[in-house]
């Protein structure tokens, strides 16, 4: 009998390769070939134009059943999902560890359950003592939650058959259960896309609401292979540092709502609980007017939020090689904006060091940003405060233009609503709010001049 060949499958890209090397060939990912399973090949000869059952087609304007959604019982939960579970939905949550997955899931389960639905929880990483543990000390030790430690995937799915369909089907991870009929140990690349197919088929079946775990690699991205995030209907990332208090649920793909919609969280004693206004959140603690600090409406999803970007600018010596750190803001598109700055406005950042922050651990992926992000440099290398009721959006062009973006209405609207007296952004972009002066700049110059007083 012939041996089976061996063949590696990249993690990042889905190529694959005949024997295990460090970096890929085709999209030069370091450390990503997994050994997997061999493909089955077919002949030439074999024919697959007939001997099927006939597809019926359908319309587009045929008439379909409503989707109805269950609702966790956690709004900023539901907000994230686009309104609340949807049945027969696959749902794949990661996060970096400890971050608060489990207790997020925990909780809603229980918040569920207490209301009649049946709600089943399978943890593959922790024993069923300890879940009881994590419930008691939230407070959800009496709810009718069924729990189970289980990490093959053909007793889990016997054991539901036997049983009340449940609305809710959380299991905990999915890089910890293994197939028997699949080669390989829990983790690799076949065992995951065996076990996530079985559990995803049966929530398709029964119309049950299921939600994995997913463990993440160093960089942030979900381990196993890519094709997991292509099966599921919904990825979510749990993100946020372990030692802030706050925790910030993105919603990454969502076949069934908006993308890129949030719910913010803080960690308590109690578990998490919501944040319903996060503008406040990622405000607070902005008594003294200090430079170098600008605030920016930024859109997630639907919602508006208003954050605080903090630029330092610190001189060094002739000869010092300038450093430039950032956190919360792509380094890339500062050093874009350092340059901007540099050859269409005559500032000099070339012999001191750069220093940008977004406040409160928040991450910021908004090209809008720009316009704020350049107020905070040029007001801490002038040593000059912004005003303390303005706020800032815009995006900037390597010509030095401030360019239109969208949602400046929404945008403007929050601002005013917290309070905020003034909002500078594109000169096209008048959002016509009652209550807040705009001012509209063409061009990058135009803010410099404006923060140094000079006409």
């Amino acid at each position: 009998m012939a041996k089976p060949k061996r063949r590696y499958v990249c993690q990042a890209c889905g190529s694959i390769a005949q024997r295990w090397q460090g970096q890929c060939a085709d999209c030069a990912e370091w450390n990503t070939l997994v050994e997997d399973a061999p493909a089955t090949v077919f002949s030439l000869k074999h024919d697959l134009s007939a001997g099927g059952r006939a597809v019926e087609f359908v319309g587009l304007d045929a008439p379909g059943e409503k989707l109805e959604r269950y609702s966790t019982g956690i709004a900023e939960f539901d907000r994230a999902l686009g309104g609340g579970l949807v049945p027969g939905s696959a749902i794949l949550m990661g996060g970096d560890p400890g971050i608060g997955k489990s207790t997020l899931l925990l909780q809603a389960a229980a918040l569920m359950a207490r209301r009649g639905a049946a709600t089943i929880y399978v943890s593959g990483e922790e024993a069923s003592a300890q879940v009881r543990l994590r419930a008691e000390r939230l407070g959800l030790a009496d709810a009718p939650v069924r729990l189970a430690a289980a990490t093959n995937v053909r007793d889990i799915l016997t054991t539901l058959g036997t049983m009340e369909t449940p609305a809710l089907l959380v299991v905990d991870s999915i890089q910890t259960m293994h197939s028997d009929q699949i080669e390989g140990a829990p983790g690799t690349v076949s065992q995951v896309r065996g076990c996530a197919f079985e559990l995803i088929r049966y929530a398709k079946q029964t119309g049950a609401a299921l939600v994995l775990v997913g463990h993440v690699t160093k960089d942030g991205s979900i381990a196993g292979p890519r094709v997991l995030e292509h099966m599921v209907d919904v990825v979510m990332s749990f993100e946020g540092e372990r030692s802030h208090q706050y925790r910030i649920l993105r919603s990454v793909k969502n076949r069934f709502g908006p993308v890129d919609e949030i719910g913010v969280f803080a960690m308590a004693g109690a578990g998490l609980e919501e944040v319903a206004n996060p503008s406040l959140l990622f405000l607070s603690g902005r008594n003294d007017a200090v430079s170098g600090s600008a605030v920016f409406p930024a859109i997630e999803g639907t919602r508006p939020v208003l954050v605080e970007i903090q630029a330092l600018i610190v001189r060094l010596a002739s000869g010092a090689t300038p450093r430039r750190a950032v956190v919360g803001w792509d380094s890339g598109r500062l050093a874009m904006l350092l340059a901007v700055l540099e050859a269409r406005c005559g500032l000099n950042f070339s012999s001191a060091e750069v220093y940008l922050n977004v406040a409160g651990g928040y991450r910021l992926a908004d090209p809008a940003a720009d316009l704020a992000v350049a107020a905070a440099l040029v007001s801490a290398l002038s040593d000059k405060p912004l005003p303390r009721d303005a706020v800032w959006f815009g995006e900037i062009s390597l010509a030095g233009e401030v360019r239109p973006v969208a949602h400046s209405a929404i945008r403007a609207r929050e601002a005013a609503k917290l309070g905020f007296g003034t909002a500078t952004g594109p000169v096209d972009a008048e959002p016509g709010i009652a209550g807040l002066r705009y001012s509209g700049l063409r061009l990058l110059p135009n803010l410099v001049d404006r923060i140094l007083g000079t006409p």
